[in-house]
């Protein structure tokens, strides 16, 4: 024994040590992260061992040993959803998954077969994605009735006959432009035809088919939005929450998430790309924050917030702590093999409506816990139906003649809190509204 962990990377570069190997198997998700961290820093290649856990559980033999990964940094617990509310809300159920075909609505999908359901109805307006997880899921889940339908969320005529066809118990929306820069001056107009638009036509759709439960799967972005994209996920949750608040026979709740590592147009698939090519990896900004979590933990929540929710509430699950970006590009070019010396690290700027910090919650909502310690509920701020209906009636019409000058201006009316990045004076760290409780940026 040579000393404690604290001094693992002197002693790595003394003993001239290329490996590493963490046998830790009953240690907390934190001193494995910090373990793990201290590794890539030492530049050593780490591999670990099945956690206790995964060991009784039989999901892995004890000498099986694997790298150490991105999620290892991120010391991220798991997420169990074996609940007997989940498996009640989904089991024996026909269950539809708008945006099937993307990176949280197939994982959702995945998810969802796991609880057998009687049919899973899958919407998706990428073919190509909706056949490669119809081949996938066939092939894992063959017990699992499926329907793939092909179709865009704004085609109201087919989404009702889709709903009254198959008269699912629960409608998960995950279809949705997300990419901010994209969508902030060229695709305004889509961004709010799909988002707002392609919300309100799905959810009015379940409404008249009399669904049980809308679940809107929003983003962290909607919080003080300074940019389109945000803005329209703000309005989508308006638009749920006036519908919850007009009466019937559906129930709609949002679950509110960050940054999902490895999703499709995400910084992790475009850091290792541009690490496979030698460089740079480019960043926009040196203190640019963002919560992360993995996708199949995203998605579990999503299903655990569902069967929670009574009617008209906002979760928000725990995103962890604020990862620096930087960060992430230095532990990803060490988790390669490679040191800044080969791999340069460029910063770019930040991109329009990006900003340095993201929120969970507005200033004005108020949360409070839940049953499950991942997840907090927002009491979300009431909503004028009829101020709410005239504004998506003017949005539309601006969308429409793709009068992108109106859109924003509009956007800004229906969503006051709305304020283009380009208006906000770069916020610091502590003035961010975080949850869980409060903590800092730290290191992966």
């Amino acid at each position: 024994v040579f000393g404690p962990l604290s001094e693992l990377g002197y002693w790595t570069k003394a003993l001239k040590v290329n490996h590493v190997i963490l046998a830790m198997p009953s240690v907390s998700d934190e001193v494995r992260q910090r373990v793990s961290s201290l590794c890539v820093r030492a530049g050593v290649t780490a591999y670990t061992v099945p956690s206790t856990e995964q060991l009784l559980l039989k999901r892995d033999r004890v000498d099986h040993v694997r790298p150490v990964d991105l999620e290892d940094l991120l010391g991220r617990s798991p997420v169990r959803i074996d609940t007997p509310e989940v498996r009640e809300l989904l089991c024996e159920r026909v269950v539809m998954v708008t945006g099937a075909g993307g990176s949280i609505g197939s994982e959702l999908c995945r998810q969802i077969a796991r609880q057998q359901p009687a049919q899973l109805v899958l919407f998706e307006n990428n073919e190509f994605a909706l056949y490669e997880l119809v081949e996938e899921l066939t092939e894992h889940f063959p017990e699992v009735a499926l329907v793939p339908l092909a179709g865009d969320v704004k085609d109201g005529l087919w989404l009702g006959e889709v709903m009254r066809r198959h008269t699912p118990s629960v409608v998960f929306h995950a279809a949705a432009y997300k990419h901010v820069p994209l969508m902030e001056e060229h695709n305004t107009w889509q961004a709010v035809r799909n988002n707002v638009y392609g919300t309100y036509v799905v959810a009015l759709a379940a409404q008249r088919a009399n669904v049980p439960k809308f679940v809107l799967v929003s983003t962290d972005k909607a919080v003080n939005p300074t940019n389109v994209m945000g803005a329209t996920k703000r309005l989508a949750e308006m638009v749920c929450q006036a519908l919850e608040g007009g009466g019937g026979a559906t129930h709609f709740e949002m679950v509110r998430f960050g940054n999902v590592l490895g999703s499709t147009g995400s910084v992790i698939p475009k850091f290792r790309a541009q690490i496979a090519r030698g460089g740079p990896v480019t960043v926009t900004h040196p203190e640019i924050t963002r919560y992360f979590m993995s996708i199949p933990e995203s998605s579990q929540l999503v299903l655990e917030a569902a069967a929670m929710g009574k009617g008209g509430e906002i979760f928000v699950l725990d995103m962890g702590e604020p990862v620096r970006i930087a960060d992430l590009a230095r532990d990803m070019i060490r988790l390669s093999g490679r040191g800044e010396d080969e791999i340069k690290i460029v910063y770019t700027g930040l991109r329009p409506g990006e900003k340095l910090h993201e929120a969970l919650f507005h200033a004005d909502e108020r949360y409070r816990p839940t049953s499950h310690p991942k997840i907090l509920q927002a009491e979300a701020r009431p909503v004028d139906e009829e101020n709410l209906d005239f504004a998506l009636g003017r949005l539309r019409a601006a969308a429409a003649a793709y009068d992108v000058e109106a859109l924003a201006l509009l956007l800004r009316e229906a969503v006051p809190e709305f304020a283009p990045v380009a208006e906000v004076a770069e916020e610091q760290p502590s003035t961010t509204v975080i949850t869980f409780p409060a903590r800092q940026a730290r290191r992966t």
